[in-house]
């Protein structure tokens, strides 16, 4: 038997070689040729102030990168039916893994698509009812809301040894939807008092919805329709004439001489109005909108959106309706329960995902709630499930904040998990704000040192010690504590809530306070966004109060929109160029008059190449400046349009607050910009190009010009580094101190010791929560400790 000689330890394995992810030249948005190392198989955390560049290195370079070329694997048939993505601009990347991106992007807001449907729980569970549900009903679309039934029968004709045979045959399906709802749960309900006077004729101007002022073409296409008489009073037509008025088939007729097409008012405004989307929609028509439709619960499934037959098969005495109705924690220990040897691999599967589901801190959710309504942090770690009991290893995942709506009791279980993720031989890279997560990591990459053109650099790599003694932005603020304010202010009123019974509230009655800042807090599922967009924002106590919500939907933008576009600030900007010049404001508009024709005011020209990414190349008539070389020849303040869109916000409400280009309504909305801390961006950069913070400020600073005595904020920190949160807390201050109630939901520690006074909804989530376990000043909620919320901003403040 040999002997070794040798003492050395064995040459690495050249496999063995590639423990590091490589960025070389990273150029993708603000970064500035970025190039860095990343441990894999190790938990890499990215900070940074908001728009330094985190999201543009971890999700447009890393991510989009390693997505790209797995999806160049596949033959290009299979591209086709894929979204095609650029390669990032970046010299080398090495040393890439499989990634799995979980963003906070909010799920669709599809009325169908439920917790249940959105993680194959519901799926897991229809199988369960088809196999075990007595009586039987049929194959698991008997149990889906999403299958009509539907039956047919006919002649075929086959093709059989050279003759050809006519058949007959029948088919049918048997679906779980509702017939009433379509597997809605609600019917919508048109109040026709709001669409008509019944007292008046067509040519009294009965018609009272908007756009139909007499004398215009919709309401011409009613009165001069022939299908009757436009001098009698609504209330005075016949059964006919009432059907051809509100619901008659489309039909082609001439009407003063012009081919149109004529249908009845309710399905002219169902296409017209209620297909569109509610946020797209003008103030005006909403408003309408808001007032003609009802939505009440289907009175057939009683809001279940399932089929009478699918309700009747039980398990035990469940059926399927009441199953996704439990809470998802109430329905793993009835799964658990379920001894069934022919159906267990079944069983187990879903049992693991109930339990991701209570282990991940969504054990409150049901399956039954539609997924349009879930938070962006509930969104996202409803993603989060699928990849918990995962066997892949070597594989990156990437998180966007994934602390994002956790109440800092929650945030060390979300600490777990990533830790397990990693353990399992994973590399972990989060973009991440919180103190709580960052001193988790093995590895800290600080991006900065400001934001927007001033980031985009590596200003600090390497551990969390070594962040806290290196003296970046993210380094000094870590071990920021915020002190509990001495003195607060007195309130000027009260605003109350009676029996609020939404959701999981158990009939909460609350004063709260005017005139100060509210901090409403309480674990994740504790029912404080129930409390105060159901009862304050919604309820009858808002509309009375002036109330202004700003909540965490996402802006939606095009490329062809920006701040100033998106904030109102481009129509006195065009105005005042207008009037300096006596030509008309369209000219001033890249989408109208004075785009440039070449590029059609987008700056940019696209070539679509099929299943590889498209190509933009900057246009070569107005060199990327998106209007037409003769609108540049006019001129307010020295400067042309396109470069008052290149100015950032800072430059802007200088050069727009005095001197020739002075425009008051102009510059109250930039200092408005400023005063969210977004002076950094320019006036025309595309909304496409903002990080999640930004747009959550520069909806904040649109809505700040609102009228409205009371504001309610929901998570205004999220996607804030340490940094910004102080100035935003100043921000709320000013607010308070014109005048204006603050009420803001809030799990940041910061935020909470800020407070005047202090709502703590719980002591749990979902049927645990839903009361209210404290009211008073946040020293008081220290000095008390009696609730989560207390100990953990006692142990912040280090009291």
């Amino acid at each position: 038997m040999a002997t070794r000689t040798d003492t050395q330890s064995p040459a690495l394995h050249g496999a063995d070689s590639h423990d590091l992810i490589r960025v070389h030249g990273a150029r993708e948005n603000n970064l500035k040729d970025v190039s860095i190392e990343i441990p894999k198989r190790r938990l890499t955390v990215f900070t940074g102030v908001s728009g330094s560049g985190k999201s543009s290195l971890v999700f447009d370079t890393i991510a989009a990168e390693s997505q790209r070329l797995i999806n160049e694997t596949y033959s290009a048939f299979v591209q086709g039916f894929m979204p095609t993505l650029a390669r990032p601009e970046v010299d080398v990347l090495e040393g890439l893994t499989t990634a799995i991106i979980v963003d906070q992007q909010r799920m669709g807001g599809d009325p169908r698509s439920t917790v249940g449907t959105a993680t194959d729980a519901n799926a897991m569970l229809r199988i369960l009812f088809s196999r075990l549900g007595k009586p039987h009903i049929g194959s698991p679309k008997a149990f889906s809301f999403n299958v009509p039934s539907i039956s047919g029968a006919g002649a075929v004709t086959v093709e059989r040894s050279g003759r050809t045979v006519k058949e007959r045959r029948s088919f049918s399906i048997t679906g779980g939807m509702c017939p009433r709802c379509e597997g809605r749960g609600t019917v919508s309900d048109i109040d026709l008092t709001q669409l008509f006077d019944a007292s008046k004729s067509l040519a009294e101007g009965a018609i009272t919805i908007p756009g139909y002022t007499a004398g215009g073409w919709n309401y011409r296409l009613y009165a001069s329709s022939g299908f009757y008489d436009p001098d009698k009073p609504i209330r005075k037509f016949t059964k006919k004439e009432m059907h051809d008025f509100l619901h008659s088939e489309p039909v082609r007729m001439k009407i003063e001489g012009i081919n149109m097409t004529y249908e009845g008012l309710i399905p002219r405004i169902q296409k017209s109005m209620l297909s569109k989307d509610k946020e797209a929609m003008q103030p005006h028509i909403r408003a309408f909108v808001d007032r003609a439709v009802t939505f009440t619960t289907c009175p057939d499934c009683d809001g279940t959106r399932l089929a009478e037959a699918a309700r009747s098969s039980r398990i035990g005495s469940i059926n399927i309706a009441e199953a996704c109705a439990m809470q998802i924690s109430d329905l793993a220990a009835w799964v658990r329960g379920l001894d069934e040897p022919s159906v267990a691999p079944l069983l187990a599967t879903l049992l693991q995902t109930l339990d991701s589901f209570v282990e991940i801190g969504l054990g409150y959710l049901s399956l039954d709630r539609p997924s349009g309504t879930l938070s962006g942090g509930e969104a996202q770690r409803v993603k989060m499930i699928r990849h918990l009991g995962s066997s892949l290893t070597d594989v990156t995942y990437v998180f966007d904040e994934p602390t994002v709506g956790l109440h800092p009791h929650d945030i060390h279980r979300m600490n777990d998990l990533l830790l397990r993720l990693r353990d399992k031989g994973n590399t972990v890279l989060v973009v991440e704000h919180k103190p709580l997560t960052i001193a988790i990591a093995d590895h800290v990459v600080d991006l900065g040192p400001g934001a927007g053109t001033a980031g985009g650099t590596v200003c600090f790599e390497g551990t969390v010690p070594g962040l806290r003694a290196s003296g970046t932005l993210t380094g000094r603020h870590l071990d920021d504590r915020a002190a509990v304010k001495e003195t607060v202010r007195k309130s000027t009123g009260t605003l109350e809530i009676r029996g609020a019974t939404a959701h999981n509230l158990r009939d909460v009655d609350v004063d709260i306070p005017l005139g100060v800042l509210v901090v409403v807090t309480g674990v994740a599922g504790s029912g404080k966004s129930s409390l105060v967009h159901g009862s304050l924002v919604h309820g009858s106590g808002g509309a009375d109060a002036g109330v202004v919500a700003i909540d965490q939907a996402a802006i939606r933008g095009s490329r062809r929109s920006n701040p100033a576009t998106y904030s109102g600030l481009l129509d006195p900007i065009r105005k005042a160029f207008a009037k300096a010049n006596g030509v008309k404001p369209a000219l001033f508009s890249a989408n109208s008059e004075g785009a440039c024709p070449n590029c059609n005011g987008a700056g940019v020209v696209y070539t679509d190449l099929a299943m590889m990414a498209g190509v933009a190349t900057t246009c070569e008539e107005c060199e990327g400046k998106r209007f037409e070389a003769s609108v540049l020849d006019y001129h307010l303040g020295g400067r042309d349009i396109s470069e008052v869109l290149a100015m950032s916000v800072t430059e802007a409400e200088e050069f727009f607050g005095a001197g020739e280009a002075s425009t008051p309504a102009a510059h109250a909305i930039l200092v408005r910009l400023a005063d969210v801390g977004l002076g950094y961006l320019s006036l025309g950069q595309p909304l496409t190009t903002l990080s999640g913070g930004e747009r959550q400020r520069l909806k904040l600073a649109t809505h700040l010009g609102e009228k409205g005595g009371v504001y309610v904020l929901d998570e205004p920190t999220t996607g804030l580094h340490l940094a910004d949160v102080e100035q935003l807390l100043g921000l709320l201050d000013r607010l308070v101190e014109s005048g204006k109630s603050v009420i803001v939901i809030e799990h940041h520690q910061a935020v909470m010791a800020h407070a005047d006074w202090i709502i703590d909804l719980g002591p749990g989530a979902g049927h645990d929560g839903g009361r209210i376990v404290f009211e008073g000043t946040p020293a008081e909620l220290v000095a008390d400790r009696s609730t989560l919320t207390g100990e953990h901003l006692a142990t912040y403040v280090g009291a």
